[in-house]
């Protein structure tokens, strides 16, 4: 039971910054504009929270600073994909590559370490939070474990992530009078058009909350997971946050369903390294390390079903005459 909670509370921490690239991807791709760029997004963003949590020593000016570096190039993409209709994949993978470019650059520039940034004091970082009476409950069989080994000991963003913003998102989407729009701009941009809603102030106002998404999930990243930011350190999971939300048909609730399984794939192969396993010996780190990855593919390929995405997405709106 030990080693079970152990894996589980290890999921949540993995699971949580691609919840919210997930969530991120899920107000711009509902809008019609598809969204590669969750990666160089969350990548800027873990590189501006880490500079700024150094040189100030406040995780949460880290963040801010994080937020407002993954919305600038969110705002950038809405420029070129929404303003001047250019072709939303490309600039998707341009953004990833000047992301993945000016980190370690300015990380060289700034503080001499490889393009790495150095780690954190503890007055910088996001640190756990104990709940009340964990320490006392965790001897307690099932109930007390499942309280103090898997609920309890999570960064305050762990907890913003599923108890606010997820419901939040899931909200926002159905509810509320944007999300209503939103729905209506990425299925039919032209039918909104003519009911008087603007599909640009809709997609930018997507894409910006995309970007707030995708800055916190960067500085989960660098400010509280590794302490410092690490070339390259998003290693995919912007990816697999859209593959989670291709799983989930673009819905919030099945998305996080999709980015547990692909954290729990995770948490298994780091289980997995260095361990014999009987009759089959240690498994070439390789490997396990491909198992989120190949895990992904077979979802996506043959155990989802349909998936279908908004109508409009990744089409131009040029409004009619």
């Amino acid at each position: 039971m030990e080693i079970f909670f152990s894996l589980l509370d290890s999921t949540l921490r993995v699971a949580t910054p691609l919840i919210l690239a997930a969530m991120a991807g899920m107000f711009s791709e509902r809008s019609g504009v598809v969204d590669i760029s969750l990666e160089g997004k969350m990548l800027v963003a873990a590189f501006a929270a880490a500079a700024a949590a150094f040189a100030t020593q406040n995780p949460w000016i880290g963040m801010a600073c994080g937020i407002a570096a993954s919305v600038a190039m969110a705002m950038i993409h809405a420029f070129v994909s929404v303003t001047y209709n250019g072709n939303q994949l490309i600039s998707g993978m341009a953004l990833n590559t000047v992301a993945s470019g000016i980190t370690p650059v300015l990380g060289l520039a700034w503080f001499q370490q490889g393009g790495n940034t150095p780690q954190l004091p503890d007055e910088g970082r996001f640190h756990e939070i104990a709940l009340p009476f964990a320490h006392e409950l965790r001897d307690v069989p099932l109930l007390g474990q499942l309280y103090s080994k898997l609920l309890s000991g999570h960064s305050i963003l762990v907890y913003l992530t599923l108890f606010l913003i997820v419901p939040l998102v899931t909200w926002v989407l159905y509810k509320s009078r944007f999300g209503l729009r939103l729905r209506a701009v990425g299925e039919n941009p032209h039918a909104a058009d003519t009911a008087g809603i603007s599909v640009a102030k809709v997609r930018y106002t997507a894409l910006f909350w995309g970007g707030v998404l995708c800055g916190i999930a960067g500085t989960y990243l660098s400010v509280y997971q590794t302490g410092s930011f690490i070339k390259e350190m998003t290693a995919g999971k912007g990816f697999l946050a859209l593959a989670a939300l291709i799983f989930g048909k673009w819905k919030p609730l099945p998305a996080v369903l999709g980015c547990l399984v692909f954290a729990f794939a995770d948490a298994i192969q780091i289980r997995l390294e260095g361990v014999a396993l009987p009759g089959i010996g240690q498994i070439p780190s390789q490997a396990i390390a491909v198992i989120p990855y190949v895990l992904t593919v077979l979802l996506l390929a043959g155990f989802v079903g349909r998936a279908v995405a908004p109508k409009a997405i990744g089409i131009p709106f040029v409004k009619s005459r």
